[in-house]
């Protein structure tokens, strides 16, 4: 499938897919990738606008903030050692430092700034190194998966900072959705060429499965993902009336989910064996 930097660039990628079934790769990859992050409105959630539109992404991504963190608590005891890896500008690391030791990680220079004005007592780190072996009880990367190429490197060095029976929580959108297949190439979870992998449901777990360092424990869905997805979707289409028709087919994608499993976006809890 061919797909358009819809984002910024405007320009052609195909989706391939890779020697695991299920799991795809944007090709080419650019030796310049980080200038496909540079702009203004990618990191816009780094800044507190004011407007209406940041007080409605503030009020719904509250409701994922305290979601995610109850898969946490539901499965770590308090004061448990999170790393939360790409962390951008540190929302999800302000939400939990008070009930768990945190730790933020973050590559960009800008948005760890941004992460480290915000917190009281995580530390946020540019280096996962620094951590000691076996001393982290749980990873998250939210949406942060998908943007790493090195992932066999990146998966070796999580199973190496997690403690026995430590988990791995991984977010990613999902291509098998409905509202992927209704969207298609306009699809805003594609974001070509910073999402380098995408997966399907079915792909995240033939990779899984292939890995006798992990075992899969649970799959649960982001059900706001389908509303934003889809509004990013509708505007790239140019569609009138983008927020109703994200709302419409944010619905429809959901209660399709309800039967199928393939939510917009998957949460994936994995237990270093």
């Amino acid at each position: 499938m061919k797909i358009k930097d819809h984002f910024l660039t405007q320009e052609i990628f195909e989706i391939k897919e890779t020697e695991t079934k299920g799991v795809f790769k944007t090709s080419p990859i650019p030796s310049n990738i980080s200038k496909y992050y540079e702009s203004e409105d990618y990191i816009s959630h780094h800044q507190d606008s004011g407007s209406l539109k940041e007080k409605v992404y503030k009020f719904l991504q509250s409701f994922n903030l305290q979601y995610k963190k109850t898969i946490l608590i539901d499965r770590i005891k308090k004061n448990s050692k999170v790393l939360d890896y790409g962390c951008g500008a540190g929302e999800f690391v302000k939400f939990i430092e008070n009930d768990f030791q945190t730790f933020g990680y973050e590559p960009n220079p800008d948005a760890r700034k941004a992460a480290q004005s915000k917190v009281t007592k995580a530390k946020i780190i540019d280096n996962v190194t620094s951590l000691e072996d076996n001393s982290l009880d749980a990873i998250t990367l939210w949406h942060v998966f998908e943007h790493i190429e090195n992932q066999s490197e990146i998966l070796e060095i999580f199973h190496n900072k997690l403690k026995e029976k430590g988990l791995l929580i991984i977010a990613v959108p999902n291509p098998t959705s409905y509202d992927a297949k209704h969207y298609k190439e306009y699809w805003a979870a594609y974001d070509v060429p910073r999402h380098i992998f995408h997966f399907s449901k079915k792909g995240m777990e033939n990779l899984i499965s292939k890995n006798p360092d992990w075992k899969l424990r649970k799959i649960k869905p982001l059900v706001l993902d389908s509303y934003y997805i889809s509004m990013l979707s509708e505007k790239y289409k140019k569609s009138p009336l983008f927020w109703l028709k994200a709302i419409i087919y944010g619905t429809i994608s959901n209660v399709n989910a309800l039967f199928s499993n393939e939510f917009s976006s998957l949460i994936y809890i994995i237990e270093k064996r």
